[in-house]
């Protein structure tokens, strides 16, 4: 998969995953006013809101980026049809050709981790038959519980050639709480990240890994650091866009052929209408307003990538 997710990125001309983390307070009037029409005001009105968002967004954006990240607590909140909602998602992206991230930072031990990376990324046994679960193409993993955690991920991103992205520093002001701690004459995140490159060594592609890293934009001398310590793995950077970080940020992040980072922009894209740079296409405007944003995005990393 981390072959396919390359070679979109080099189709769309675009590093960047769009992140699908819906939210009422995003979503239009008159798509919550249908939704609670026809559903009432329950957990399934909820759910279709965002279903029909989400579907919104995805038809304008889907031919400027190669991938979407919906962070499945946006849908958890709404119970069992948040979570049917959730994989209906994954299946229209993955319909549109879109590659799908499921940010859901799973970290675990044992069968529980087992049952986690089976749900998400594997097929599920039932009697003489099997079933996929959410069926992301990548999936978050937390670290924290070492490699009895993260390994049951392997074995799944193995047998069914998928990916995962592991927290290694991430874009949240209280990361450096645990994350900047030293161990060993080093911050915890670079023996994570150290960690993370080992077991990419498993999981290798035709140049990178199929175990990625998640390292904050906010934090650039960071990206620097681990992009020598991790060449061959594909860093997720979060933090674009609303929670600070801007194109100049970002070159670190890449090798030297330009690959290497994927970039997730959330609400900065699908809830740009509600932004003053945007207000102009209104609420009816929403999906274009993503897809202004998505090409402004797309712009100010090419500028920040062709001056270094």
């Amino acid at each position: 998969m981390i072959n396919r997710l390359i070679q979109r990125i080099q189709q769309t001309n675009a590093p960047i995953v769009v992140g699908l983390d819906p939210m009422l307070k995003y979503i239009p009037q008159h798509i919550q006013k249908a939704a609670m029409s026809a559903f009432g005001e329950t957990l399934e009105g909820a759910a279709e809101a965002i279903w029909q968002y989400n579907k919104g967004i995805v038809d304008a954006i889907c031919d400027l980026v190669p991938a979407v990240k919906p962070q499945i607590a946006m849908y958890e909140q709404f119970g069992v049809p948040g979570l049917a909602a959730f994989r209906r998602t994954v299946e229209y992206c993955k319909s549109r050709g879109l590659i799908v991230i499921g940010d859901v930072k799973r970290g675990d031990i044992g069968s529980t981790s087992e049952a986690y990376a089976v749900g998400h990324l594997g097929k599920a046994a039932v009697g003489s038959k099997e079933y996929y679960g959410f069926d992301e193409d990548f999936a978050t993993v937390n670290p924290y519980l070492g490699s009895d955690g993260v390994r049951p991920f392997l074995k799944v991103c193995k047998e069914e050639k998928k990916g995962i992205f592991v927290l290694v520093k991430t874009s949240n002001p209280s990361s450096g709480e645990f994350q900047d701690c030293l161990v060993l004459g080093k911050p915890l995140y670079e023996l994570v990240g150290e960690k993370v490159a080992q077991w990419g060594e498993e999981c290798m592609g035709e140049g990178y890994s199929y175990v990625g890293a998640v390292v904050g934009a906010t934090y650039p001398e960071v990206g620097r650091i681990m992009r020598k310590v991790m060449p061959k793995t594909y860093i997720l950077v979060p933090g674009y866009g609303a929670q600070g970080g801007k194109g100049a940020d970002l070159v670190h992040y890449f090798n030297d052929d330009g690959l290497g980072a994927i970039v997730n922009s959330s609400r900065g894209i699908i809830a740009a209408y509600q932004q003053e740079k945007y207000a102009g296409f209104g609420e009816y405007g929403y999906a274009d307003a993503s897809r202004a944003a998505v090409l402004d995005m797309k712009e100010d990393i090419a500028q920040a990538l062709n001056s270094r």
